[in-house]
């Protein structure tokens, strides 16, 4: 197994392999590139970091040559659907594609092929995007870190003795890598921030309802779906084609939300909270080191940053409530004799969400709204807020707590992303430095509806850190 290194995962792909939303978009307009030269490459380096770090469940070569085949007579006609059209694309094993087996990376469900895309699918595919492959995902989604029973541990292409977090995690690694270009990924509870931090990327979990979502989450209104790519401005176009209302998606508000299309931005002036205090666990001092880094640059460049803590208490207690109550009511849906080869942290899960009471479950609802209102108030007083996506670096592959760590579920080390999700606010992940040879991420939360200033911000904070 290859040590520890300090280069990106990149940097061995080739050429067609890092090229980005734009780039691609000149190159297929001009005819310099056609999205089969494209599509071939990315599927030969997805083969290869299957081999290498097990990211991928399925990779569809039949189905990507004939959809990049479409897209090569678009361009040429001058007829392409959109700024995604012919871009290799990968989508998580928990979305519905139509004519694809998903498994919710688990052996206890159905194999049948999907009949009908879900929504952000749906909106991918009409935009032209190429779908390469499915991938990996824990069982259900359920944890931060990835590997499952049914298809075995993903490996952090930064050093494949640890993991790349999760729910996302293969997708990640996808992204990290340059196994396609576009990475539709899950956030419940940090599933694209977490794992976008632990492998050098790019990822958002958007206002939530702006992307749709069928059919419903068993985790309910703490799942969203977003992005995860090597850039904010490939996210931005990912999540042009995703967003919108859904008729499928009762749980969206009603109504457009503002446009993401972007807009000038500039540090200077702007009031920014810097959320350094997760709820649960001690931040590393490693990853304090470079976020304090970051965030000096960011006041170089003329924001007035200022501690803050998030208001409300509980928030940990309050987020299992949703979460574990969510993995109950999964489990409750499988046959008791396709149980056994279940991931028994999942089966444990499940168990800590029935004991919650009735009573106990509308309580942490109430307290929920409070915490909501409280962080719309926040985000009105700042113009963003700032924070560590992570308390810790990635740690060993096929472990849900890092070793010796006295930790004994995900949630403990992961406390700078759900409580986001349990407000809605959107948020991304990005680059900001190394530590001990691995990367870390920076967060960025602005408030509900203002996905585009949040890409903004990471746009101009990508310039000014640098990538990997």
């Amino acid at each position: 197994m290859n040590s520890r290194q300090s280069v990106s995962p990149i940097s061995d792909a080739p050429d067609l392999c890092r090229m980005d939303v734009a780039a691609l978009n000149a190159a297929f307009g001009s005819g310099a590139l056609s999205p089969v030269e494209v599509v071939q490459a990315a599927l030969a380096r997805a083969e290869d970091v299957q081999q290498r770090f097990n990211a991928f469940t399925f990779i569809d070569h039949a189905g990507a040559l004939a959809a990049a085949r479409a897209a090569e007579a678009r361009w040429r006609a001058d007829a392409a659907l959109s700024a995604i059209d012919g871009v290799p694309t990968t989508l998580k094993d928990i979305v519905h594609v139509e004519g694809w087996t998903v498994r919710y990376g688990s052996r206890a469900t159905d194999a049948t092929p999907m009949l009908q895309d879900a929504p952000s699918v749906a909106g991918l595919r009409a935009a032209g995007a190429v779908f390469i492959g499915q991938t990996t995902t824990p069982e259900f989604g359920w944890k931060a870190v990835t590997d499952s029973p049914a298809f075995g541990i993903t490996r952090n292409p930064w050093n494949p003795e640890c993991t790349p977090g999760g729910s996302s995690g293969g997708a990640a690694v996808a992204s990290a890598t340059g196994a396609g270009v576009l990475h539709l990924g899950t956030d419940g509870g940090g599933s694209i921030r977490v794992p976008a931090a632990f492998t050098g990327t790019f990822g958002l979990k958007p206002t939530f309802g702006r992307v749709p979502a069928d059919p419903p989450s068993a985790f309910g209104t703490v799942a969203h779906i977003g992005p995860m790519t090597r850039s904010p401005a490939d996210a931005r176009a990912m999540l042009s084609a995703m967003g919108g209302r859904s008729l499928r998606d009762w749980s969206q508000p009603w109504g457009a939300m503002p446009s993401p299309d972007p807009r000038p931005f500039d540090w200077k002036g702007r009031k920014v909270g810097l959320w350094m205090t997760p709820p649960t666990g001690t931040l590393s001092l490693a990853i304090k080191r470079v976020i304090s880094d970051a965030v000096r640059q960011i006041e170089a460049a003329g924001a007035t940053v200022e501690p803050i803590r998030l208001p409300g208490e509980g928030l940990h207690e309050m987020f299992h409530a949703h979460w574990m109550t969510g993995a109950a009511s999964r489990l409750a849906q499988i046959p008791q004799e396709a149980r056994r080869d279940l991931d028994p942290g999942f089966v444990e899960a499940a168990a800590e969400g029935n004991r919650f009471s009735l009573r106990g479950y509308i309580s942490a609802q109430q307290a929920r709204a409070r915490f909501g209102a409280a962080m719309d108030q926040l985000l009105a007083d700042y113009d963003l807020l700032l924070s560590p996506a992570t308390a810790c670096l990635p740690f060993a592959a096929g472990r849900e707590v890092p070793e010796g760590s006295g930790l004994s579920r995900w949630t403990e080390w992961a406390g700078f992303s759900y409580p986001i999700n349990l407000s809605q606010q959107p948020a991304c992940t990005l680059f900001c430095g190394l530590a001990e040879g691995l990367p870390v991420g920076l967060q960025i939360v602005g408030p509900r509806g203002a996905d585009g200033f949040v890409l903004d911000a990471a746009e101009a904070a990508t310039s000014l850190l640098g990538g990997p």
